[in-house]
């Protein structure tokens, strides 16, 4: 792997304590920014190694940290901090889009319109932060349970989409695939759906129905969007 820096980034936003974590090239080149978010446990190691991942593409990543510095170790702390977030989604969006913004500064970040891409609750978000943040090039949003756009919400999203599901995860019906699939194509925007025999989070083998085969075809689609779309 490509040698990689890390580090931790204020967002100054909702007052103290917002960061993110900060993947990024260990060099002095311009590269394409991306924020990451988070599923449902927080910023754990599987989180990070998707940053990694992406900042040895060549991405400068920067994953805010919706839970302050907490991680959830099992399925009912998880459930509570998701809770929180729905039920507080603008703080959560604002401290997205300040991670946005801090991504968008930084000297070593160009072009300045980057991507967003986000898992599990960090789906949701990834599609609610592209209906307010007009200056994306990417949004990947990886099943993002809980997504019920309006056609209003929808004529927003300027970035073009490529979201991915699987057929197996109980939280994202196929109907309500097909509805979010058919809103976006009556509003005219550029979407593309992956739905893979694969449970949620299939991404992710240490928590949720890892697939390994899902896994090995749909991330490469990812890198490879983001790549097309911000260079």
């Amino acid at each position: 792997m490509a040698v990689l820096r890390t580090s931790k980034i204020d967002l100054h936003v909702n007052g103290d304590g917002a960061y993110a974590y900060l993947a990024e090239p260990d060099d002095d080149a311009k590269h394409p920014g991306v924020v990451l978010i988070q599923e449902w446990w927080g910023i754990e190691p599987h989180i990070q190694d998707l940053a990694h991942k992406l900042a040895a593409e060549g991405f400068v990543v920067a994953v805010p940290d919706l839970y302050h510095g907490k991680i959830a170790m099992e399925p009912d702390d998880a459930m509570r901090s998701v809770m929180m977030i729905r039920g507080n989604v603008d703080k959560a969006a604002n401290e997205i889009i300040g991670a946005l913004k801090t991504v968008q500064e930084l000297p070593n970040v160009d072009p300045k319109k980057i991507g967003l891409i986000g898992f599990c609750i960090g789906g949701f978000m990834t599609y609610t932060v592209a209906s307010r943040y007009p200056d994306l090039a990417a949004v990947i949003p990886f099943y993002g349970g809980g997504y019920d756009p309006t056609p209003e919400e929808v004529a927003k999203v300027n970035a073009p989409v490529l979201a991915f599901y699987g057929s197996q995860d109980t939280s994202v019906p196929p109907e309500q695939i097909q509805k979010i699939e058919q809103l976006y194509k009556n509003a005219g925007k550029d979407f593309t759906v992956k739905v893979y025999d694969a449970g949620h989070a299939f991404l992710n083998p240490a928590h949720g129905m890892g697939n390994e085969a899902a896994a090995a075809e749909a991330w490469p689609l990812a890198v490879n969007f983001l790549k097309d779309h911000l260079r």
